[in-house]
């Protein structure tokens, strides 16, 4: 078993020796010992898969492992990534500790619970989402703008060719296509898409 500690860094140091200062005093509290300490220095504007704490996630932590946060907004932006974060942890069996909150997200069932309240929060977060989306579309065509990409893209397929990995992985696992294209932030349409384009089929990867 490794224990991370994960540090966002900003230009702010104060905020880095606080980050650094809460998860040492909390892992002393827990009996958590030997951190690895783990510096983002991406930019918070990328989503989670493609700054560091992705390559922690996906990459470098393993079954077992712990990963702890300063807070929850230390791990990304917005509630829907912090709730793929969490997703991705529970599925690689990677137990997640965030020291302000004084909260442990594993199997327990109160861990559950409280997947289940964020997953509440993302649901209405993509609710808003959706209905910002909508306005914007109406007010595009009130004002004659064309609508969607030009026919024929496939800019939004293609970027789905970076998490080839993952949706290997998940597929693998039994995860249905339609909650893969949640957790990719993608439409399921777009996402049957690029399965048929690189040949992919659930029951090929699950046999091999």
């Amino acid at each position: 078993m490794v224990a991370y500690a994960y540090l966002r860094v900003s230009t702010d140091h104060q905020d880095l020796n606080n980050q650094r200062h809460g998860i040492l005093e909390y892992a002393n509290t827990h009996a958590i010992s030997h951190l690895k300490f783990i510096e983002d220095k991406t930019s918070g504007r990328l989503k989670w898969r493609s700054r560091m704490v992705g390559e922690l996630i996906l990459e470098i932590a393993g079954a077992g492992d712990i990963v702890i946060f300063a807070e929850i907004s230390r791990m990304a932006r917005s509630t829907l990534q912090v709730l793929e974060i969490l997703e991705c942890c529970v599925q690689r069996e990677i137990k997640v500790h965030i020291a302000k909150q004084q909260m442990v997200l594993d199997d327990s069932m109160q861990s559950r619970i409280t997947s289940t309240v964020l997953g509440l929060a993302a649901e209405i977060e993509r609710e808003f989402i959706s209905l910002r989306t909508t306005e914007a579309l109406a007010k595009r065509k009130a004002e004659g703008k064309p609508l969607g990409r030009p026919r024929g893209s496939l800019s939004a397929k293609l970027k789905l060719d970076e998490f080839e990995p993952e949706i290997r992985m998940y597929l693998a696992k039994g995860i249905s296509k339609r909650s893969i294209a949640k957790l990719l932030d993608c439409s399921p349409s777009t996402l049957y898409d690029w399965l048929e384009r690189k040949q992919l089929h659930p029951k090929q990867l699950k046999s091999s």
